[in-house]
């Protein structure tokens, strides 16, 4: 068990006008199970850069531990070749048989190790991935979001076997995930770090208390101002009115007045302006004690929705469907039957490869938006026409050019597009940016605004949280609760699944 020390360090990539980390000091245990939770943007990938020494900064990292990051890099010329012949090259000094002992911790045959890695489906790379990277020794692991793309059961696997293990930063926005698998959490907020004992929902609830409690002092705060404020402004407009009288009097009026009567004014007018004075000094120590109580307040901003309202009550229906690829002969679907109505939120579950995106691409070839592959099919599947569908692709690799380019090229009101950018937690600066050079939970907040910027009869997304913060799922949860659109959406997170499903198609 050693500590990793983090002192006075400070970061920014060369061209930005902000540090990512500006003399930020922690300390973390080796033999945590840490998850590490932040908006997209703030740099938690790039703090394990800075682990690994691939980033030049100012500061200090002191620590005698060696790092090792997840995922791997698999290249093309290895996805025709079995596992087994290239572990060597990913990770040298790896033993096949501590390998094979992963693996069935995580629920998998030796087999999968020897045949070739792309006929692979994604949980089974990942768990051949995650076996090599735990069948080392003596290493601080840092993984970043390894149930990307993975189905439940593939999740639900990962999850028991992360819970299984210590030593190691995980890198994830699944709630589930963090509170079966961690510790201590180490949070990136929006003007901090800090670490905290405990798991994602005890430091949520945490969080929620702390925020309150900042909002109700910054409002006592903020009243105490106003009141000191109206009572300097009372006093000063007296000492004002009563210096005024010390030069010239009348006589007549003022017969109880005298030229001695002046200094006796200026003595009053002068404790008059002493407690200005010490009222203003009340207010600067009253403001400077409201100063950062809001710096950390994640402020999940209001989303909306324009959906628009189709004239049939039900938009999709299937009954009796079967479908087949021609090339390979493989029939996907059976019997399959279901619909999906007006205001219905309508999820797709299943393992990976039974069909999820293959439904989906059928649904937008019908609709003349994208080409499904060569496929026979029997029974019925009806989709409208004049049914104006808002479709997520779950691959942002397309995405590139400006943003103005972006909004321009699908008809997407700039201001607008922004605006939700904003609201989804997307600094200013990068809009300036070319969107490849975006995160991938920033590619994904510019699919998932372009969606919401276009009102539709149905919205259609494919894996839309991939790679997105806490915070942002919570604001769609919220968004979706509100509106309640027509949707038929494929996700993996089980607490939005649960909490936003009216209907769930298990394939």
């Amino acid at each position: 068990m050693s500590q990793i020390n983090v002192s006075n360090m400070s970061f920014c990539y060369d061209g930005s006008p902000d540090n990512i980390f500006e003399n930020v000091s922690f300390s973390i245990d080796t033999n945590w199970k840490l998850g590490f939770i932040g908006r997209n943007g703030k740099g938690k990938t790039t703090f394990l850069r800075l682990l690994l020494g691939q980033l030049e900064f100012t500061g200090n990292i002191a620590s005698d531990t060696v790092f090792e990051y997840f995922p791997y890099q698999i290249g093309d010329e290895y996805l025709q070749t079995d596992a087994a012949s290239f572990i060597d090259d990913v990770r040298p000094g790896r033993e096949i048989w501590r390998v094979i002992t992963e693996l069935s911790l995580l629920g998998e045959e030796a087999d999968i190790l020897y045949r070739p890695f792309s006929s692979l489906s994604h949980g089974q790379r990942t768990k051949v991935l995650l076996a090599v990277l735990f069948s080392g020794e003596n290493e601080f692991l840092l993984i970043d979001e390894p149930t990307n793309h993975l189905d439940a059961l593939s999740r639900e696997k990962v999850k028991e076997y992360l819970a299984s293990k210590k030593g190691f930063i995980l890198v994830s926005h699944d709630r589930d995930l963090l509170d079966a698998c961690c510790d201590h959490v180490l949070v990136l907020n929006r003007q901090s770090i800090e670490v905290q004992n405990g798991n994602f929902s005890s430091w949520w609830d945490n969080k929620q208390r702390h925020d309150s409690f900042a909002l109700a002092e910054n409002d006592k705060h903020r009243r105490e101002i106003k009141k000191l404020r109206q009572a300097a402004k009372r006093t000063s407009d007296w000492a004002d009115k009563n210096e005024r009288t010390k030069i010239g009097f009348d006589p007549v009026k003022e017969h109880d007045r005298c030229i001695s009567t002046r200094s006796f004014i200026a003595a009053k007018t002068k404790k008059m302006q002493s407690r200005v004075s010490s009222i203003e000094k009340r207010i600067d120590r009253e403001i400077e004690r409201k100063e950062g109580l809001l710096n950390d307040i994640e402020r999940k901003k209001d989303l909306r929705l324009s959906p628009l309202s189709y004239h049939r009550e039900t938009l999709i229906n299937v009954r009796d469907y079967s479908f087949t690829y021609e090339n390979t002969g493989k029939t996907l679907f059976g019997d399959l039957t279901f619909s999906i109505r007006r205001g219905e939120i309508t999820f797709l579950h299943g393992s990976n490869g039974c069909g999820k995106s293959t439904l989906i691409k059928r649904i937008l070839h019908s609709l003349g938006i994208s080409n499904a592959p060569g496929f026979s099919e029997s029974g019925t599947f009806e989709v409208p026409s004049g049914l104006i569908v808002s479709y997520i692709d779950q691959d942002t690799s397309h995405l590139s050019g400006t943003i103005q380019q972006h909004c321009t090229k699908n008809g997407i009101d700039l201001t607008l597009f922004c605006t939700i950018m904003r609201n989804l937690g997307v600094e200013r600066e990068q809009f300036t940016k070319d969107i490849s050079e975006l995160s991938e939970g920033q590619k994904k907040k510019v699919l998932i605004a372009s969606s919401l910027a276009l009102p539709a009869h149905l919205y259609i997304w494919d894996e839309p949280l991939n790679y997105i913060d806490i915070f942002s799922r919570i604001q769609i949860e919220e968004l979706l609760l509100e509106y309640r659109p027509s949707m038929l959406i494929v996700e993996h997170d089980e607490q939005f699944r649960e909490k936003t499903a009216d209907k769930i198609i298990t394939l």
